[in-house]
């Protein structure tokens, strides 16, 4: 990995420096789905279709100490958590009249930082949780979707689920019962003749 993602790093300095380019999580995670040029990947989709991957936790595990190592080879490279908290919700409160879903497949930070998104717009209208947290020990990833009602990050009319499985289980289960039971090999060929 260190061998894969240090020249990735060299260039976004080289690019800051240059020209001046502000990286966030989710535009380190755009260029990460870019260079790893693999269809089988998720960034790499992503990227092609300018959906942004936020990740303000992108510190905790392999990156940050690449992030640490990389700071002592080459100093200087700065990651804006702050833009993207901008970003994702600004997303949200640009989104009316329109309305939002969460999905949100475990929890923790990225859970927290999707709700609180909804809450800058006075709530998700609606929300699906999967992971298999539990409320007893007082954690974000545990609270159930009425802790979010009381917050104002679900609305107080929505019908939010919780499932209590593995998100690996259950995720291709759900979208092989709704978003894909409407999909035709004719979207497909379409969507592919619009990338060309």
């Amino acid at each position: 990995f260190e061998d894969w993602i240090m020249p990735i790093l060299d260039q976004m300095l080289k690019e800051q420096n240059e020209q001046g380019v502000n990286w966030t999580p989710s535009k380190m995670i755009a260029r990460m789905g870019q260079v790893i040029d693999n269809t089988d990947c998720i960034a790499y989709w992503a990227w092609k279709n300018d959906i942004p991957i936020f990740c303000p936790p992108i510190t905790d595990g392999s990156i940050g100490d690449m992030l640490f190592f990389h700071s002592y080879k080459n100093p200087g490279l700065r990651v804006d958590v702050v833009e993207d908290v901008r970003r994702i919700n600004d997303l949200a409160m640009k989104s009316s009249p329109r309305r939002t879903g969460m999905l949100l497949l475990g929890g923790g930070v990225p859970k927290h930082h999707i709700c609180n998104a909804n809450l800058m717009r006075n709530g998700a209208d609606f929300a699906v949780y999967v992971n298999t947290a539990q409320e007893f020990d007082g954690s974000d990833s545990g609270a159930r979707p009425d802790e979010a009602i009381s917050w104002g990050k679900i609305k107080i009319d929505a019908k939010p689920v919780k499932v209590c499985a593995d998100a690996t289980i259950i995720l291709p289960l759900l979208i092989s019962q709704t978003f894909a039971r409407h999909w035709t090999q004719h979207d497909a060929d379409a969507t592919i003749a619009s990338r060309e």
